[in-house]
């Protein structure tokens, strides 16, 4: 850990500064037996050690402090992209992903009542849209922006400061534009989907998507009624899978061994269709039933192959079913592992108010996940260090909000610890290996195609 955060030392300009960044990155990786509170990174007893000397080096590391959190986080994708084991490519995803946590009071930056996916519920709390890039392979956070509630504004939704959370997807897709960040396709689920500006922010910007849609999401069209993506699904002949008419079958193959047998198939809503430039892809385990939870409505710019957009001037590669399928399917391996091992880094655990320090604490967790994917290529030798053909990552069997918290999904008797290897001293275990074991548990269920 020390050879990793001393690449970062030419961006703090003092020694204390430096040392701030090695302690809260220990204290992150160190293994989770209390809240990762400043006094919990700090190792002092809580609400009391507040006013422990280290616990106080921490908190104006955090808050007060004069380094740049945006060189921080420039300089962690430098670094992961000049490994080959992580560089970004051209087959890979760009998943724009928000999560939200609760927090009391109201004087903490951008907390509000607000809809929190993983409780599925509204409650007081802090949201962050964050980017992601994946291959199937490996995963990291981009970048990140707290959503701010219309409460916290004058003029309310109105207020010329107000953004929502699309509008923050549409910029944090800029920036990675503008960070060189290469990719097949951003995915996102249907809260960001259901956006026509998002959308069209993309269409512009030059990038291909693979969008979910509500399945209630109407368009209207002429001599009909609002006219549904499933309304859409069910229009598509099925009669059985020895005679699946326009379906297609899927197999999806992952790295535990089992297989799911999923169909797809493009559908028409109003202009989109198989051959318009965006269409309407549905993928579902049972086209007889559309089982809400295994069934998914995608909108994509992607080309049909053979069709009349798949010309040699398009700005898209076609992309058959299969593709499409493979592509929204990475949006789900984040949704299964991200969120609990940022929990288990302690994302939510700040306990600061100023949206600085916020912004601070989400930038040092990523860095920390950063770190835990080095420590685990650093760990497996006999992983490739350069990138193959793109595999698509491990579906979620029901992949809802409700399931950001969800149980693992390793196999009985095979659940692994946090730390493996005993403590150096009283204070640290050893956060090489307790970062590794932290990726083990993400990449052993990922599907290899």
């Amino acid at each position: 850990m020390e050879a990793y955060a001393a690449l970062f030392d030419g961006l703090f300009s003092r020694l204390a500064q430096r040392r701030g960044f090695r302690e809260y990155l220990s204290g992150l990786l160190a293994p989770r037996d209390r809240n990762k509170t400043l006094t919990g990174l700090a190792g002092t007893e809580p609400v009391v050690g507040a006013q422990h000397a280290a616990a106080q080096r921490l908190q104006y590391f955090l808050s007060e402090s004069t380094w740049d959190v945006g060189k921080v986080n420039s300089r962690r994708l430098e670094l992961l992209q000049a490994d080959p084991a992580t560089a970004w490519h051209a087959g890979g995803v760009l998943v724009i992903d928000d999560s939200g946590d609760r927090k009391a009071g109201r004087r903490t930056a951008h907390v509000g009542r607000q809809w929190l996916g993983r409780y599925g519920k509204t409650d007081n709390g802090v949201v962050t849209v964050t980017t992601l890039w994946a291959d199937g392979r490996v995963y990291y956070p981009l970048h990140a922006q707290a959503y701010t509630p219309a409460s916290h504004f004058s003029k309310g939704r109105t207020d010329p400061g107000f953004r929502t959370k699309p509008r923050i997807a549409g910029e944090l897709v800029a920036e990675a534009l503008a960070a060189g960040v290469a990719c097949r396709a951003v995915v996102a689920d249907c809260g960001y989907g259901d956006h026509d500006e998002l959308r069209g922010e993309l269409q512009q910007g030059g990038w291909g998507f693979v969008l979910a849609l509500k399945p209630s999401r109407g368009a209207w069209q002429y001599g009909a009624e609002a006219y549904t993506p499933k309304d859409a699904a069910r229009a598509v002949p099925w009669n059985g899978s020895d005679d699946p008419g326009r379906w297609s079958r899927v197999q999806r193959r992952f790295r535990d061994g089992h297989t799911e047998t999923w169909w797809a198939t493009d559908a028409s809503l109003g202009w989109w269709g198989p051959d318009g430039q965006t269409r309407l892809v549905v993928a579902t385990t049972d086209p007889a039933t559309l089982p809400d939870k295994t069934t998914w409505y995608l909108a994509t710019n992607l080309p049909r192959p053979g069709g009349p957009h798949d010309t040699p001037d398009s700005r898209h590669d076609a992309a058959d079913l299969v593709e499409v399928v493979r592509l929204y399917g990475m949006r789900n391996w984040i949704e299964q592992s991200y969120k609990q091992v940022k929990d288990e880094l302690g994302w939510a655990d700040f306990q600061v108010r100023s949206a600085v320090a916020i912004e601070r604490h989400q930038n040092l967790v990523h860095c920390a996940f950063s770190f835990c994917w080095k420590a685990w290529f650093d760990h497996h030798t006999d992983q490739p260090s350069t990138l193959d053909t793109p595999r698509e990552p491990s579906a979620d069997p029901s992949p809802d909000a409700s399931a950001e918290r969800g149980p693992c999904t390793a196999p009985a008797g095979d659940t692994p610890e946090l730390a493996q290897d005993p403590p150096r001293s009283t204070r640290l275990a050893d956060p090489l290996a307790a970062a590794a074991t932290l990726v083990e548990s993400l990449v052993r269920h990922a599907p290899t195609h």
